[in-house]
């Protein structure tokens, strides 16, 4: 790796006390590097700041919202790439080299394979499909720690202040500028989401806001359905 290489890691966060310092502590190599981890709080009213605060190199305090979030830790970066990754996802050793590949490449951005974190032989063909749906559609989504140039982000403004479908709408401009590189190496993402509130009805709760959202649905009307749904 070069000396001058550096990436920069954006963590949005909120209420992650019980999970902050694992995630973190998962980081630290990438820090003895040379790159730089900032998480961002969107206004935890637990011990997340605190924990998180001795751990990453910037700790921003942010108005709520994955997007704005990362546009707030985007913001302060200094890295040539950033990589934006939720606190329930762990980066795979081989990061960097393949985070290298856009740095001058006709790609400009990518991201992971993902593999969910459940031993059940079902959620390897979920991970299996989601992975595929990403190659042929361009399309990705945030669990595959999508990473992107700096100067590409900023040029395109960053996220779309919006409440749900920032990554997949950020990922359609992103197209329009060059394909995405799939790194084949997968992160791993935690299944407990599909184990809390079932597999089948969070397949299809995720399909059915996506069909919605390409219907021009408005991602305001999408999170109220959403936030519904994963409550009951």
């Amino acid at each position: 790796m070069s000396e001058l290489f550096k990436v920069s890691v954006v963590m949005p966060v909120w209420r992650e006390e019980a999970s902050i310092e694992v995630a973190l502590t998962a980081l630290q190599a990438l820090r003895e590097q040379g790159h730089e981890v900032i998480v961002v709080d969107g206004g935890s009213d637990d011990r997340t700041v605190a924990l998180a605060t001795p751990l990453c190199d910037r700790l921003v305090v942010s108005a709520p919202g994955r997007a704005l979030q990362m546009n707030a830790g985007a913001g302060c970066a200094q890295g040539e790439v950033l990589l934006f990754l939720h606190a329930d996802t762990r980066l795979p050793p081989s990061v960097i080299p393949h985070l290298e590949k856009i740095r001058s490449g006709r790609r400009v951005w990518g991201r992971f394979d993902v593999r969910l974190s459940g031993q059940r032989s079902m959620f390897r063909v979920i991970s299996g499909f989601m992975n595929l749906r990403s190659r042929l559609t361009g399309i990705a989504t945030g669990d595959q720690a999508m990473f992107v140039r700096r100067d590409v982000f900023e040029a395109l403004n960053g996220f779309a202040p919006i409440a749900l479908m920032e990554d997949v709408e950020l990922s359609s401009r992103l197209r329009l500028v060059s394909r995405p590189y799939c790194a084949p190496d997968p992160v791993i993402t935690d299944s407990r989401r599909w184990e809390q509130h079932g597999t089948w009805r969070t397949i299809f709760l995720m399909w059915r806001l996506r069909w919605r959202y390409w219907r021009g649905e408005s991602p305001d009307s999408l999170a109220k359905a959403y936030r519904s749904d994963v409550r009951n």
